[in-house]
């Protein structure tokens, strides 16, 4: 007798085959629809695909055991992306097959006369992406007259990646008494609009407890300067060793980059992005499955509903945009009882977001720093005490061998290459620098202090110029005629010599150069990682200094303090009288006014007048037109 009440029997028979022992929120609550119209919110990872399996198999089978010749399909399912919309599939066919039914696929990016043929054959599910199936339909080669479903899976998702009017053409072409179910992590407006119109009397269904599916998941959120987020990504994929690890960047350019990255640092990696090809991902996700890939590079779009059984590591290389994205992310990971770790990497300046990110998530998050070089190598020797391969017998055919190996070189000397060649088959692990501790803001002093006590300006934390303390001065090749400014220079200073804004003081700028106060510890570092071309970015040279810089040698011009008054004006004297109307510098005693002047003194000489009285101004002559 099955353990699953009120589900389909060909359908129970195929949960039991495939090892459950129990439904997830969401696969319960389904089961009390019938045959209604459902919204259903529930995050990735909790079973949607089978809920919605289980959901719509009344419809469709209505009382029957087995389907019958496949004709025009029945049901009708929309993925985002050609990795759900496959996944989509392989789930619907395991657990339809006792049911006899013909599950067809329709993505971008497969040939489409495959596809036409297989419709052509019959099927009683199809699942596929919004773009295609709305080809198929507008070529008929997808006959919508007999549907009874119509499944939108992350319908967000879809709405996010502007797929609203393929949506919407699709559920016209559908048959008015069909069966819609909507399927989202979120239900925003938008999602709530889309349902309005095209669903009856939704029954609205926020799965319970689908917010325990990420308890099986450790957060830690790693502080690191922003020259190291890269070399932390590397010392955490060292540490966990994870049999397989996603790495999320927030653009196609950063997938690239690390994948290059890594590959050169000997990592076993792939990337995932909108720019690769239908069979380049396929390939990428075979190579994970099967062990040939350890690490897979992916940005948000291009990793939705991709399923990798032995995910154990999901790392944040950029920052998530919202909640959503964090939680389906993480998401990856943590499934079917297993546990996952989801790590931050969050840069000195991304603290606050950060906090803010985890609290809209409703999430707890350990925050610490990446694992050191040492906690690598430490990890990496606990590892080999702990292979398996000790606890085995030695075999008789192995023992000539082991003896001569031992008689030949010691146990110590064989021990020892036994070590070396261990780590030498892994990357070795980076050397991060120290992250200052965190300073509370005046917001978060604020609130921290105990209520009624109000903040003051001397709690705040004192100036970072102010305690600099120890630094040298380095001149730059730049100054204020080719147009350098600090917010171009500071990122470039922390790119190119490995340091972070926290060891960057006082910055001088000149006409002809700029001069540049490093942190006296990372001083050495700084020229270390710059080069012995000392070249910042093209034709920037770096030079230092011994002791603080003079602003006055040749290329500064000091303002000069007996400045010309401009166009003859005097210069203001507050011992002068004040005059009103005059204008003039009083007269030295050989400019007075003579007695011809004493009635008007100052008065000018009378000029000839504009015009002449006797009539009006006259004009150039000019030729006559011959009449």
């Amino acid at each position: 007798m099955s353990n699953f009440e009120g589900i389909v029997p060909a359908l129970a028979t195929a949960l039991e085959k495939r090892g459950y022992s129990d439904l997830t929120p969401v696969q319960k609550a389904v089961l009390e629809l019938g045959k209604a119209d459902a919204l259903v919110s529930a995050q990735t990872g909790s079973g949607k695909t089978v809920a919605f399996g289980l959901a719509m198999a009344p419809t469709l089978l209505d009382g029957a055991e087995r389907f019958g010749p496949a004709a025009a399909p029945l049901a009708l399912a929309v993925a985002p992306t050609r990795e759900l919309a496959l996944q989509v599939t392989r789930e619907l066919e395991w657990l339809y097959e006792p049911t006899g039914a013909t599950v067809a696929s329709c993505v971008g990016g497969m040939d489409m006369r495959t596809e036409r043929r297989a419709l052509e054959r019959g099927a009683h599910i199809v699942v596929g992406t919004p773009g295609r199936l709305r080809d198929h339909i507008t070529r008929q080669s997808l006959d919508m007259s007999a549907l009874k479903a119509v499944v939108l899976d992350e319908a967000d998702e879809m709405l996010d990646l502007g797929f609203r009017e393929d949506l919407e053409f699709i559920l016209d072409a559908a048959p008015d008494e069909r069966r819609t179910l909507m399927f989202s992590a979120t239900v925003p407006r938008s999602i709530a609009t889309l349902a309005q119109g095209y669903q009856r009397d939704a029954v609205r269904i926020s799965a319970a407890g689908e917010e325990k599916q990420h308890l099986d998941i450790e957060y830690r959120a790693l502080s690191v300067t922003q020259a190291d987020r890269e070399n932390a990504i590397i010392n955490v994929l060292r540490f966990y060793e994870a049999k397989n690890a996603l790495v999320f960047c927030n653009t196609r350019a950063a997938v690239n980059h690390l994948t290059a990255r890594f590959n050169n640092r000997n990592f076993s990696v792939v990337a995932l992005s909108g720019e690769l090809s239908q069979n380049e991902r396929s390939h990428a996700l075979q190579a994970m499955r099967d062990g040939r890939a350890k690490v897979c590079i992916a940005t948000d779009v291009a990793a939705r509903g991709i399923d990798l059984p032995n995910l154990e590591l999901v790392i944040h290389a950029d920052l998530p945009t919202n909640p959503e994205t964090l939680l389906h992310r993480s998401g990856r990971t943590g499934r079917a009882g297993r546990k996952g770790v989801s790590a931050l990497i969050v840069p000195g300046s991304a603290r606050r977001r950060t906090e803010r990110l985890l609290q809209s998530a409703k999430l707890t998050a350990t925050w610490a720093s990446p694992p050191s070089a040492d906690d690598v190598l430490k990890r990496d020797d606990e590892r080999i005490l702990a292979d398996p391969a000790f606890d085995e017998p030695v075999k008789e055919e192995e023992r000539a061998f082991i003896d001569a190996l031992l008689s030949r070189h010691g146990a110590e000397q064989v021990a020892a290459a036994f070590v070396r060649q261990c780590r030498s088959s892994r990357s070795a692990p980076e050397d991060l620098m120290d992250v200052a501790p965190f300073t509370p803001s005046r917001e978060g002093l604020a609130r921290d202090r105990p209520a009624g006590e109000k903040f003051s300006p001397r709690d705040e934390a004192p100036s970072r110029r102010d305690d600099f303390g120890d630094s040298v001065w380095f001149s730059l090749s730049v100054g204020r005629r080719q147009n350098a400014e600090p917010r171009w220079l500071i990122p470039m200073l922390c790119r190119a010599g490995s340091i972070s804004k926290r060891e960057i003081g006082a910055i001088k700028m000149q006409p002809e150069e700029t001069f540049v106060q490093i942190s006296a510890d990372w001083a050495d570092r700084f020229m270390a990682a710059i080069g012995p071309d000392r070249k910042l970015q093209g034709t920037i040279l770096v030079k230092r200094l011994e002791g603080t810089p003079d602003l006055s040698r040749a290329g500064y011009q000091p303002p000069r303090p007996d400045k010309k008054p401009h166009r003859g004006k005097a210069p203001f004297d507050p011992s002068a009288p004040k005059r009103k109307f005059d204008k003039r510098p009083p007269a030295s005693a050989d400019q007075r006014p003579t007695a011809a002047h004493e009635a008007k003194p100052w008065a000018k000489k009378p000029g000839k007048p504009k015009f002449d009285n006797a009539g009006p101004p006259k004009h150039k002559k000019t030729k006559k037109r011959p009449s």
